[in-house]
C-alpha cells in the first residue's frame, strides 16, 4: 500500500546519521514509470559528472526507487557505462515483490543487481551516483534535510546524490545536485515546445521547494524571471524554441542570477541555478 503525507522516522529519532542500522528506510511509492522517463536527468549526469565517473574506477549507481518496473534502472546503467564502462549499478526498492519482479524480468546484465533499501542506501560499498527520482513528494517538507543527510551521508568520497521530481513522460523534471557537504545546485529542465512558460515546471520542483512557489519565496521569483525573460524573447520564437529559450537563459544570467553550465546544457531546454539562489528563505 502506497503511504503518503508521512513522517519519516530514522533510526536516532530524526537525524540522519552514517551507519544507521535497522530496516529500509522510507514509504512505498507508487511506483508508476515508464521507458525513457529518466533520460533528461541521465543525460545531465552523465555531461555533469561524467568527470567524476570516469576517475573512479567500476563506480556504483543506485536508482533508488526504480518503481513498480525495472525500465529506468537499466536505462542509467546502460547511459553512465557510456560514459564509464565499468559502472555496476544497483536498483533499491523497499516492496520486496518489486525486487523479486526486477530480478525476474530485468536484462541479465553484468554488474547490475536488484535489493531491497531506502534511504540508508545499505548497499554493499559507498555508491558514487546516487537518482533519487520522485520518492520524496509523498514526505512532509520538513523531513527533507534528515532524508538528504542520510543519502549523503552513505556516499563515496566526492560522491553525488541527484533528488527530483518529473512529470509521467519525463518532459518536465527538476533536480537537486547533493554532495555530502548539502545541496549545489538546482536544475529545471523542459522539453522544448511542450510548454507555455517556463513556469510550468512549478509542478514538478523537489520537495523542498514545492511548497516555496509562493510570492517572496526566491525559487519563484527565479521562474517569475524566467517568464518575463521567456515573453521578452518571443521574436526568436520565429528561430525555434531552442534559440529563445537560450535568449532567456542568457538575460537570466546577466540579470545576476547565478547560471552553471555551458551553452551545450541550455540547448537541450536545461536552467541550472546554484543553490544558494533558491534556498527556501533566502533573499
Amino acid at each position: 500500500m502506497v503511504q503518503k503525507a508521512r513522517r519519516l522516522t530514522l533510526p536516532d529519532g530524526g537525524r540522519a546519521r552514517p551507519g544507521a542500522r535497522g530496516g529500509p528506510q522510507g514509504h512505498v511509492t507508487r511506483g508508476t514509470t515508464a521507458p525513457q522517463r529518466m533520460r533528461r536527468v541521465d543525460r545531465w549526469v552523465a555531461d555533469v559528472h561524467g568527470p567524476l565517473l570516469r576517475r573512479t574506477a567500476a563506480p556504483l549507481l543506485v536508482d533508488l526507487g526504480y518503481g513498480a518496473q525495472p525500465w529506468t534502472a537499466v536505462e542509467m546503467l546502460t547511459r553512465l557505462r557510456a560514459v564509464q564502462p565499468s559502472a555496476e549499478l544497483v536498483g533499491l526498492e523497499i516492496e520486496p515483490e518489486r525486487v523479486a519482479h526486477a530480478r525476474a524480468t530485468a536484462p541479465a546484465l553484468p554488474g547490475l543487481s536488484w535489493e531491497r533499501g531506502g534511504f540508508e542506501l545499505a548497499t554493499s560499498r559507498p555508491p558514487t551516483v546516487v537518482r533519487a527520482f520522485n520518492v520524496l513528494r509523498q514526505y512532509r517538507e520538513e523531513d527533507v534535510p534528515a532524508i538528504w543527510g542520510l543519502m549523503a551521508s552513505r556516499l563515496a568520497p566526492g560522491g553525488v546524490v541527484v533528488e527530483g521530481t518529473c512529470s509521467e513522460d519525463g518532459r518536465r523534471a527538476a533536480w537537486v545536485d547533493l554532495r555530502a557537504d548539502g545541496p549545489a545546485s538546482l536544475t529545471l529542465a523542459m522539453r522544448l515546445g511542450a510548454f507555455e512558460r517556463p513556469s510550468d515546471v512549478a509542478e514538478r520542483l523537489p520537495k523542498a521547494l514545492i511548497h516555496r512557489h509562493v510570492p517572496g519565496e526566491p525559487v519563484h521569483r527565479l521562474l517569475a524571471d524566467a517568464d518575463a525573460a521567456w515573453a521578452l524573447h518571443a521574436p526568436l520564437g520565429a528561430y525555434g524554441t531552442r534559440q529563445r529559450w537560450i535568449a532567456m537563459v542568457r538575460t537570466l544570467k546577466d540579470a545576476g542570477w547565478p547560471v552553471l553550465g555551458r551553452e551545450s546544457r541550455w540547448r537541450r531546454g536545461e536552467l541550472t541555478v546554484r543553490w544558494d539562489a533558491v534556498a527556501p528563505g533566502v533573499g
